[in-house]
């Protein structure tokens, strides 16, 4: 059956072939519209529940903070009780614009996995079997580790940047008004690029299986690469102490070490 899809595919016209194309594109833009729509129908309850909860002190990692810093002598004490932050709207239009916006986002994250199979069933039939295994592997680790950054972005990296910037101040004259459109640019840029900065392993294996780059590379740069995420973790969660540093340090460091691992001890020999 996969030999006689193979034929039909060689035997197909440059036109066949664009129609075939178009006719998957139209199915992954239904699947899209279809997410963006359920997610536009319940964005108040996801905005009440999910995206907001950050904003609250009673959110799962403040008081997991709150539980292991009140045994720690040397870390400060990290209260969880009467943080808040309220948000204001200033521009008419903005609370409407998010909702779409937000929802089509959304539903291009979570539709994303179905997206790339239907474009997968067009490019299928011209790889050989060897190749398909290892496009599923790609495909299957991809989504794994885009899904789990989104994770740590949302658990981890932004509620901690927000609890620093909400409650710092320039000025003690100067109060902190934090409106919609700046909560949810933090919101969604920190989110995704976590999710992008977790392919770094799947990026690694597949230019490791290029041959680009072995792991001598990553033993070597080791140093360096650390001292980097040291500097990108004070970036993304500009803190004084050392305890919320180690919290966002520790998972890019630990894909450093997993890119190391995805690919070969060295590049081969040329003949």
């Amino acid at each position: 059956m996969a030999e006689n899809d193979e034929n039909k595919l060689q035997e197909m016209s440059l036109w066949e072939h664009l129609d075939a194309l178009r006719s998957v594109l139209f199915k992954a833009a239904i699947v899209l519209l279809v997410f963006a729509i359920a997610f536009f129908i319940f964005m108040p309850s996801i905005f009440d529940g999910v995206i907001l909860a950050p904003c609250h002190g009673d959110f799962v990692l403040y008081r997991l903070f709150e539980k292991i810093t009140a045994g720690i002598s040397f870390v400060p004490d990290f209260s969880s009780q009467g943080f808040e932050v309220k948000l204001i709207n200033i521009q008419l239009a903005s609370q409407f614009f998010i909702h779409m916006s937000t929802s089509f986002w959304l539903a291009l994250v979570f539709a994303f996995p179905i997206i790339i199979y239907l474009l997968w069933t067009f490019v299928s039939p011209a790889l050989y079997p060897n190749e398909k295994k290892g496009v599923r592997k790609a495909f299957l680790m991809g989504n794994f580790m885009f899904f789990l950054g989104v994770a740590v972005g949302y658990f981890v990296v932004f509620p901690i940047t927000l609890r620093f910037l909400a409650d710092y101040h320039v000025s003690e004259l100067i109060p902190n008004q934090i409106s919609l459109d700046s909560y949810m640019d933090t919101f969604l840029m920190l989110i995704f690029i976590l999710g992008i900065v977790f392919e770094l392993p799947l990026l690694s294996w597949l230019l490791g299986k290029l041959g680009v780059i072995h792991r001598e590379f990553f033993r070597k740069y080791r140093k360096h690469a650390i001292v980097v995420l040291l500097i990108l973790a004070a970036i993304i969660t500009p803190t004084g102490d050392p305890f919320t540093l180690t919290i966002v340090f520790l998972p890019l460091y630990l894909l450093y070490e997993l890119s190391a691992l995805l690919v070969k001890p060295t590049l081969p020999e040329k003949e």
